[in-house]
Formats: C-alpha cells, sequence, structure tokens
C-alpha cells in the first residue's frame, strides 16, 4: 500500500471532523449534564474518534476500550470475535460506546446486548460514520458525526489491513 494517501479520495478533512465532532460533544454534554459517563471506545479504529470526542466534552468521564472485529481486509466476515474484554465494573454506570463506523449494524448489536449483561445504568452510542444503506439489524444510534455512503473508508482511524489510520482526513480508495 505504498502512498495510500495518494490513493484515496478525499471525503472529510480534517477540520471538518473536528467541526463535527464539536457539535456532538456539545449535544452529549447536554444530555449528560450533571452525570459521569464510562466511555468504551471500540479498538483500534474508534480510538482517534474517541480522543477528539472527550477533549471536546466537558463532562467527567472514565475512559474504558474494548476490541471486537468482524472485518478482514475491506470486507466484513460477518463472524464478531470479542478480541479485548473491558477492564472494569460497568454495573449501575451510564455508558456511551464511542465506534468508528456502523453498517451492517451487527457488530454494534452484539456489543451493545454483551454490555447490557454487565447492567449498567444505561447505554448510548456514538459513531463517526453511518452506513445506513448497509444496515442489516436494527440498532439505535444515539449521536452520529456523518453519514456516507456504502464506499470503504480510510484515514483517522479507518484502515486497510492496519494500514492507513494516522491519514488526518478520512478518503474513499479509487475504484
Amino acid at each position: 500500500m505504498d502512498n495510500l494517501k495518494d490513493k484515496l479520495n478525499v471525503l472529510f478533512e480534517k477540520e471538518e471532523i473536528q467541526k463535527r465532532i464539536g457539535e456532538v460533544a456539545e449535544k452529549i454534554d447536554e444530555d449528560y449534564k450533571g452525570k459521569e459517563i464510562l466511555v468504551i471506545s471500540v479498538l483500534k479504529g474508534a480510538i482517534f474518534f474517541t480522543v477528539d470526542l472527550v477533549m471536546k466534552m466537558k463532562t467527567p468521564i472514565v475512559l474504558e476500550t474494548i476490541q471486537v472485529s468482524s472485518y478482514q481486509g475491506t470486507q466484513s466476515t460477518g463472524n464478531i470475535i470479542m478480541k479485548k474484554d473491558l477492564d472494569s465494573d460497568i454495573s449501575g454506570k451510564d455508558v456511551l460506546i464511542v465506534e468508528d463506523i456502523v453498517d451492517t449494524g451487527y457488530t454494534l448489536k452484539y456489543l451493545k446486548e454483551y454490555l447490557q449483561t454487565l447492567n449498567p445504568k444505561s447505554i448510548k452510542i456514538a459513531v463517526l460514520l453511518d452506513k445506513k444503506e448497509r444496515r442489516k439489524t436494527k440498532i439505535d444510534i444515539d449521536y452520529t458525526c456523518f453519514e456516507i455512503e456504502n464506499k470503504f473508508v480510510v484515514g483517522y482511524g479507518f484502515d486497510v489491513d492496519e494500514k492507513g489510520r494516522n491519514i488526518p482526513f478520512i478518503g474513499t480508495l479509487e475504484e
């Protein structure tokens, strides 16, 4: 993947991403006023979004990570694998799952159902990108930065075979 950055068509520039994350952070702050949130970042891709989101929030947070995967290369395998579980108890806490993208919805549905078995007070979901046309299962997303077409994205945490996560914008692979 030499010169991956040069093979991308820019979808969202860095400044546009940051502006929209700021707007979503304000909405989360309104919804959680006077509370503390346990933010669960879904590794690896969502870590970039999570860091920028919580840095813009005023609401007190505790940060956790979890890692699940259904992707290999540019395709979802449909099989969800838990690679890293939580390190702390979420029972009785207000939980915000932060994910980079939702397409079929299977991974987030699995994750939300799993976390509900751990007895949190509430669970909400924030996603950077939403591919609604790919949805195969019902999952409610509480906070969405951008809706996109069914295209494979790279940059700002999104990768192709673990490459390209540190590209500062979000782009689509040239066809």
